[in-house]
């Protein structure tokens, strides 16, 4: 299944509240809603439960993005901050029942990347035995990320999603896009999905500026499909209507919805039926 969505409230939106986003992603005929827990975590429990069940009865899929201030590189006290705001989102996912909690997972600063690896690795596993300790059928996130200064690459990200329960790599199309210099492989990608046999994968979608770097590069500013904005989606539009695969894809340009219905109308015209 196919669900396409938004990253939070949609902009034309004039209930400015989770419930107000949830009604406009409804009367737009699209079925995915990311609450982004940008800053803080603010929702407290008994108002993510009643989002969940007003989400449910529209049938609209929830995920839930971490703050961005997460840095599971870090040591001592910003890793434990780090840690409190991923299980903190993850409680609010649970109570929503959404599937998926969202973070950038940190950056490499002066470490290797084995290092880095390492310190992901086992904040990761740490988070999962909490995690499951509390109940709390939800997944961890790990989105590829923008910038070559930041752990996330589409590896680093599965290959944890192999060594830690609990894991999934998200997919960030145009960071993956920008990181890499202006070129994207959706075959190698999918082949690497399908590879590790994932249930359902999570992914964000947009247009993209980058600078680049050599042979890489690092996401300056996410921009709309709808002006006609790097990467083009078509060729991946094409193998997954022919594809089983349980896809999400959430917009995050600065159209939300507006892409977020560009995207939809792409499907719809290679036959996807929503």
């Amino acid at each position: 299944m196919i669900r396409i969505g938004t990253a939070g409230i949609p902009v034309s939106s004039q209930e400015r509240t989770t419930f107000g986003g949830l009604k406009r992603i409804k009367e737009l005929k699209l079925n995915a809603l990311e609450i982004e827990f940008v800053r803080n975590v603010y929702l407290k429990n008994e108002v993510a439960k009643k989002v969940g069940e007003e989400a449910k009865k529209l049938d609209i899929e929830l995920s839930v993005h971490a703050p961005y201030f997460v840095n599971l590189c870090a040591e001592g006290e910003k890793l434990e901050a780090s840690k409190k705001r991923i299980l903190d989102s993850v409680e609010r996912a649970f109570y929503m029942s959404a599937r998926i909690v969202v973070f950038h997972p940190g950056y490499y600063g002066k470490l290797s990347k084995e290092e880095a690896y390492k310190r992901v690795k086992e904040a990761c596993k740490d988070l999962s035995e909490k995690i499951e300790s509390k109940g709390w059928n939800v997944f961890l996130g790990l989105e590829t990320t923008g910038k070559i200064s930041q752990f996330g690459t589409l590896e680093e990200n599965l290959k944890i999603s192999k060594e830690v329960k609990g894991c999934l790599p998200v997919v960030d199309w145009a960071h993956i896009f920008a990181r890499n210099g202006g070129r994207i492989d959706f075959d190698k990608i999918l082949n690497e999905i399908e590879k590790s046999k994932l249930k359902f994968l999570h992914t964000h979608f947009s247009g993209i500026e980058f600078k680049k770097i050599n042979k890489e590069g690092n996401e300056k500013k996410h921009l709309n499909l709808t002006d006609n904005a790097p990467p083009n989606y078509e060729p991946l539009v094409k193998k997954l209507v022919k594809s089983k695969l349980d896809i999400t894809f959430i917009s995050e340009s600065p159209n939300l919805e507006g892409d977020a219905i560009f995207l939809k109308k792409m499907f719809e015209k290679q036959g996807y039926k929503f």
